[in-house]
């Protein structure tokens, strides 16, 4: 898909303060219709909640019948909870106070089924004795490591099977399954991304089968993120659920690095220029506290007017561009930028200013950018 994004009215555009995360409606809701095709069903799809975090775009998932969703924080957890979701991965491993955050959260929205992965035998134990003692069951998902070395056990690691089958045997608890990640998977080309999915997946596969010989079933795997979303999706095994995150907003850094999805940038930043340093310098007002800063400094944003710009100083509050086009532009001039990492970009914001058709119709509280909601 392309890298443009839809136009905003002029006059609509002058009224929003800046910066200012916006989302561009009709590519946000052919972004959902795409993920669901490329699904096939919503049973196969556990979209991952983190790219948004809000409570809105969850509901529109909802009204779509898909009601399985991931999350990466309990506020998330909260949040789909909350907006009509029926199974929840809480994908991390809970310690500390956060086993009871969960345990409560189990309490509060029984309509709703909490999961959780493991991958160590202690914090899987105090998960039990928690659960067990608020009369809740939180299911638990083997966290299997098929090379990204992040967290999780590998499907060799001894006592992998062992632990997965512990859930079964403790109370409060309930085997859900593993949960396969491989962020690590970034080949630009989709036929090697294939190849790499397949050639790990016959691991998982013998992970499963020593799990059910010790007696636990493994009803579920939770596979992947937005580039290896296709690679799982035209997999037959009835188990497989999806698990695309970034694909729902899209941005400039998946947009160029997988060009075979289906998807397009629904969200923006509103950025104007206040100052003009020099003859070939221009400066935005969209600084590290506006956009994702995990990108390398010189490519965290995409401009579509100025893309040739050199992103030379990016400060707390400033970014400076250097281009010979910095002539056309005076101070207040507003520009449009694209993130290439959208997923931390929209936790910078409280709220999301809602394009429809060019002109402003809403505004969307991004509800668990905190790091707690109620529990």
């Amino acid at each position: 898909m392309g890298l443009s994004l839809p136009t905003i009215l002029p006059e609509e555009l002058q009224r929003l303060p800046s910066p200012q995360l916006v989302i561009f409606r009709d590519r946000l809701l052919s972004n959902l219709d795409s993920m669901l095709k490329l699904a096939k069903s919503p049973a196969r799809l556990r979209p991952h909640c983190k790219t948004h975090k809000m409570h809105r775009i969850i509901r529109l998932w909802v009204e779509r019948g898909v009601l399985k969703h991931k999350a990466a924080t309990i506020a998330e957890c909260e949040m789909c909870a909350s907006a009509g979701a029926t199974d929840v991965l809480y994908a991390y491993n809970p310690v500390g106070p956060n086993i009871d955050r969960l345990v409560a959260l189990a309490g509060a929205y029984p309509q709703c089924r909490f999961r959780a992965t493991t991958d160590h035998e202690r914090p899987l134990r105090q998960l039990s004795a928690a659960a067990a003692a608020a009369g809740v069951t939180i299911g638990v998902m083997l966290d299997v490591n098929v090379g990204m070395d992040r967290t999780g056990m590998t499907p060799e690691t001894p006592g992998a099977a062992a632990l997965y089958d512990l859930v079964r045997q403790l109370p409060g608890l309930e085997p859900s399954g593993f949960q396969v990640y491989d962020g690590h998977q970034r080949q630009g080309d989709l036929m090697q991304r294939r190849v790499a999915v397949a050639e790990q997946w016959p691991r998982v596969l013998k992970l499963r089968a020593e799990a059910e010989a010790l007696g636990s079933t493994v009803p579920a795997f939770a596979c992947g993120g937005t580039p290896t979303f296709p690679c799982y999706a035209s997999m037959s095994d009835p188990a497989i659920e999806t698990c695309p995150g970034t694909s729902v907003l899209s941005d400039s850094g998946y947009g160029n690095a997988f060009p075979d999805l289906p998807f397009a940038p629904a969200a923006a930043l509103v950025t104007r220029v206040v100052s003009r340093p020099a003859p070939n310098r221009m400066t935005l007002d969209l600084g590290n506290k506006a956009v994702a800063a995990d990108p390398p400094k010189g490519a965290r944003v995409l401009i579509p007017e100025l893309p040739d710009a050199v992103q030379d100083i990016h400060s707390e509050e400033h970014l400076v561009l250097v281009t010979a086009e910095a002539e056309k532009y005076q101070p207040g001039d507003v520009l449009l930028a694209i993130p290439v990492h959208v997923c931390p970009t929209s936790a910078l914001y409280d709220r999301a200013v809602i394009i429809d058709g060019g002109r402003i119709v809403d505004f969307w509280e991004v509800t668990s950018r905190n790091r707690r909601i109620v529990f």
